[in-house]
C-alpha cells in the first residue's frame, strides 16, 4: 500500500472519529411531537386548546387521543404507550390508577355536571322533568343510553347517580330497574352515545352538561342532589358507591360519590417533558386554556388542594395548593 494511500485512509479514519465524537457530544434532541390522552369530554375544549398552543409552537406535532379517561390511564399502564399528558373526567383515575408507578403528581382543573340529553322529537320530551325522570326512562318504548362504569368517569358517575336519585326520590330499586334497562346502548365512552341519539336510536343518553351545551342538545337539568356538581351537598354523594376494576385484573376500586372534578398529570414515560410543562402551562392559565374550557362549559377549580404538591414541577405550583394539615 502506497504512502499517500495510507494518508488518505487515516484522513478518512480522523474524520469519522470526528463526526461520531461530535455526534456524541450533542445533547439529545427534543421530541418534535406532543402525546396528550384526554377524556372523551374534553374532545372539543383541547382541539381548540392544542390549535391555539400549536400558533406559538408551529415545530410541533400533536397528537391527541380521546376515550374513556380509564381507558386512558389503561394505555399507560397496560400498553406501556408513551404519553406526554394525561388528562382525566375524574382526577382520582390519576391517583388510584398511575400514582405512583407511572406519575408522580396531580393538578384539578374544571368541573362539570350530569345531565340527561335527548332531541327534540325524543319520546315524551315535552313531558319529561326533573321529577318523572326516572318514570319516562323505564316505559318500554323509550331508550337511553350510558357509558362504561369500567372505561369512562361518565359511566360510573351515571351509576352513582342512579343511586343518589333511589335515595333522593325515596324509590326502592330505582337505581337498579334503571341500570338494568337498555343495557345494548352501554358504550366505552359517553361521546359514542351522540351518534346514536342524533340518529334516533336513542331517545336520551346520560352525559356531561358541558358536552349537551357544546353538540346544541336539549338537556334535562338535574337536582343539585343527584347531578355531582355541587360541592354543598359532597357528604350525601358520598352515601353514594360503585365497584370498579382495579390496577391488576381480578382487582376492584370502590369509587364513592363526589362532586365531578377533572385531574391533569405529565406520566413518568412521557418522551417530551418540557412541551409537556408548557402545554399545562397553557391550559391551566385562567386567560389562555382556562377560558377556552369555561366556554365550552367546564368552569375552572383552578387552583385546588392535591396531596401530591410537593411533587408538582415549580413552575405548575401556581396552579395548585397543599393540603392542609
Amino acid at each position: 500500500m502506497s504512502r499517500a494511500v495510507k494518508i488518505i485512509l487515516i484522513c478518512v479514519l480522523l474524520a469519522l472519529l470526528l463526526g461520531l465524537f461530535i455526534t456524541s457530544s450533542k445533547p439529545p434532541s427534543r421530541s418534535s411531537k406532543l402525546i396528550i390522552f384526554h377524556a372523551g369530554s374534553l374532545a372539543v375544549p383541547f382541539k381548540q386548546i392544542c390549535d391555539q398552543f400549536n400558533r406559538l409552537h408551529p415545530e410541533l406535532q400533536i397528537e391527541r387521543e380521546a376515550a374513556g379517561s380509564r381507558m386512558c390511564a389503561r394505555k399507560i399502564t397496560d400498553l406501556h404507550r408513551p404519553c406526554d399528558v394525561m388528562a382525566s373526567a375524574d382526577y382520582t383515575v390519576i391517583d388510584t390508577l398511575l400514582i405512583p408507578e407511572h406519575a408522580d403528581w396531580n393538578i384539578k382543573f374544571a368541573t362539570n355536571e350530569m345531565v340527561i340529553a335527548c332531541q327534540a322529537n325524543s319520546a315524551n320530551a315535552k313531558r319529561i322533568t326533573k321529577n318523572n325522570w326516572p318514570d319516562i326512562l323505564l316505559q318500554k318504548d323509550v331508550a337511553f343510553g350510558r357509558s362504561d362504569p369500567d372505561a369512562d368517569p361518565c359511566g360510573y358517575r351515571t351509576v352513582l347517580m342512579m343511586r343518589l336519585a333511589e335515595k333522593f326520590y325515596d324509590k326502592i330499586d330505582l337505581a337498579e330497574q334503571i341500570l338494568a334497562k337498555d343495557r345494548i346502548y352501554i358504550r366505552s365512552k359517553e361521546v359514542d352515545l351522540l351518534a346514536l341519539l342524533e340518529a334516533g336510536h336513542l331517545d336520551y343518553i346520560f352525559i356531561y352538561r358541558s358536552i349537551a351545551v357544546q353538540h346544541g342538545l336539549e338537556y334535562l337539568v338535574l337536582p343539585d342532589e343527584i347531578n355531582l356538581k355541587n360541592p354543598a351537598f359532597a357528604d350525601f354523594y358520598n352515601t353514594a358507591s360503585v365497584q370498579l376494576s382495579g390496577k391488576e385484573p381480578g382487582t376492584f376500586v370502590t369509587r364513592i360519590g363526589a362532586p365531578i372534578i377533572y385531574g391533569v398529570t405529565i406520566p413518568s414515560n412521557a418522551p417530551n417533558r418540557d412541551h409537556a410543562l408548557a402545554f399545562i402551562t397553557y391550559l391551566l392559565d385562567a386567560d389562555k386554556g382556562g377560558a377556552i374550557l369555561e366556554t365550552n362549559g367546564q368552569m375552572s377549580v383552578v387552583p385546588s388542594p392535591t396531596d401530591t404538591f410537593d411533587k408538582i414541577p415549580e413552575n405548575l405550583k401556581p396552579f395548585a395548593l397543599p393540603v392542609e394539615r
